[in-house]
């Protein structure tokens, strides 16, 4: 039973606890509690306020039925870059810096709250647009010349033009400062040149001034340090010489006695160095000889083994490389015979190949041969015996022959001369009829006149005997010949 009461007694004192901080909350010192949810009273702000304003304490809040926010009052920071133009209509552009806050007092935070509590971080950017319509009005009723002169007034008018929209924003202003006035057109600049050109001419002058002086005093305290130069140098001088004469009267008598001294002092050393010459050729022979006598034996007798060593490892290399040597000149010779036979057999298959190859492209060639060469001898023979048979023809009745073949191609000659009638557009007779008669007549006895030349010739050739028989055909011919040249004449115009 008292387990049961302690266990309820946790289990209610931790319900308290959690109840607890489910219902107080405190408000840092840089931010103030806005409970809403139920009707309050604020000094100083009157009733149906609708919401309380808690500050740097900590206080009760019913889960459900109230609702808590947190309004910052922290230092905020606005940048000015405003683009104005002065009274005299010259563009400026003025960079400046405003810190704010939200104001202690219930009345600003209320104010605050109203306006900024779901929007506190665009603050700065309506800070930034109140003070950038008030510095254009402002600007815009003074001169470049009062903005830099008195860029206080500029600082505190702003200030006074924005301190009652400041303070229904809920806002007070800690510091407003104008950092820099921006000329795009150049104004502010030429407004110095005067005032820099003044002071750069006094300067100069004042300079020139400064340098004259300086030069003088230079000037005359090179000739005191030239003329104290000059006297030091004297003095020195004469001091220098008197050292001089006492430093030779002392050296002459310095000579002599480190003479003496030094005489016996080299007899001394004469006698050291004898006894120290004879303890070293003693040490020498101790310490030396004897040490390299016996490294000198060690060293050969050493050399000796190594050199035997190598030796009897130079011939057992060696006669492993030769075994190796042997071995692999027997693998390389299987090898080359075995890669020489492979490459002999497959040259046999090559060559056999080949041969076959060749006889059928032989046996072929020398086919088509045959082929050609009796087609030739056929088209020959053919050929030999048409020529025989007009040889024959030729002996038997050679201007029969001759006249057959010009019958035959006559008309051809006398068309291509008709033809030479086919190409005038105009021909003008001065004998009118009659030398179209004698025109055709010439034309139609051009047959004629041709064969009566073979004839001739054929006589000539051949003797009288076969002119008879050979005249009676080419007459025939030639009436042939004329009358088929008569056919292709074109129709000519003729003017009389």
């Amino acid at each position: 039973m008292v387990y049961v009461i302690i266990g309820a007694a946790a289990a209610v004192l931790l319900a308290g606890i959690t109840l607890f901080k489910l219902m107080w909350r405190v408000a840092e010192p840089n931010e103030a509690l806005i409970i809403s949810g139920s009707r309050h009273r604020t000094e100083g702000v009157g009733d149906g306020l609708g919401f309380r304003i808690v500050t740097g304490r900590g206080t009760f809040v019913t889960p459900g039925l109230q609702g808590v926010r947190r309004l910052s009052l922290d230092l905020n920071e606005a940048e000015l870059n405003v683009e104005c133009v002065t009274t005299q209509g010259i563009p400026v552009r003025v960079k400046g810096v405003v810190i704010f806050k939200v104001g202690d007092d219930d009345v600003s935070i209320a104010n605050a709250a109203r306006r900024f509590l779901d929007q506190q971080k665009l603050i700065s950017q309506r800070v930034h647009n109140v003070f950038a319509g008030h510095l254009r009005s402002i600007v815009g009723g003074l001169t470049v010349e009062d903005m830099i002169r008195d860029r206080e007034r500029l600082t505190g008018e702003t200030r006074a033009a924005s301190g009652l929209e400041m303070e229904k924003l809920g806002l007070i202003i800690d510091t407003l400062q104008i950092q820099e006035i921006i000329d795009p057109t150049g104004y502010i600049k030429n407004l110095a040149i005067p005032h820099a050109a003044a002071v750069q001419r006094d300067a100069r002058i004042a300079q020139a001034e400064a340098d004259r002086m300086a030069t003088e005093a230079e000037q005359e305290a090179a000739a005191r340090k030239a003329e104290a130069t000059r006297n030091s140098a004297i003095q020195q001088s004469a001091y220098q010489a008197e050292r001089d004469t006492a430093n030779a009267r002392a050296e002459q008598a310095g000579p002599l006695a480190e003479a003496a001294s030094r005489q016996e002092v080299v007899v001394q050393e004469t006698k050291v160095a004898e006894l120290e010459a004879r303890r070293k050729e003693q040490q020498l022979q101790i310490e030396v000889r004897k040490p390299a006598d016996a490294k000198a034996y060690e060293t050969r007798t050493r050399a000796d083994a190594d050199r035997d060593a190598r030796i009897s490892a130079a011939q057992a290399h060696a006669q492993e490389t030769q075994l190796k040597a042997a071995a692999e000149a027997g693998q390389v010779r299987i090898t080359a015979e075995a890669a020489a036979d492979a490459t002999r057999l497959r040259a046999l298959a090559e060559a056999e190949a080949t041969r076959a190859t060749g006889q059928a492209e032989a046996a072929a060639a020398e086919a088509r041969g045959l082929a050609e060469a009796e087609a030739a001898k056929a088209i020959g023979l053919a050929k030999a015996a048409g020529i025989q048979a007009r040889a024959a023809a030729l002996a038997e009745n050679q201007d029969a022959v001759v006249a057959q073949e010009l019958a035959e191609k006559w008309p051809d000659i006398v068309l291509a001369a008709a033809q030479s009638f086919g190409n005038v557009e105009h021909m003008v007779l001065l004998n009118g009829a009659e030398g179209v008669g004698e025109l055709f007549a010439k034309a139609l006895t051009m047959g004629g006149t041709g064969l009566g030349l073979a004839r001739q010739l054929l006589t000539t050739l051949h003797g009288p005997e076969q002119s008879g028989p050979a005249a009676g055909a080419a007459t025939a011919a030639t009436g042939a010949g004329a009358t088929a040249a008569v056919v292709p004449v074109q129709q000519i115009p003729v003017e009389e």
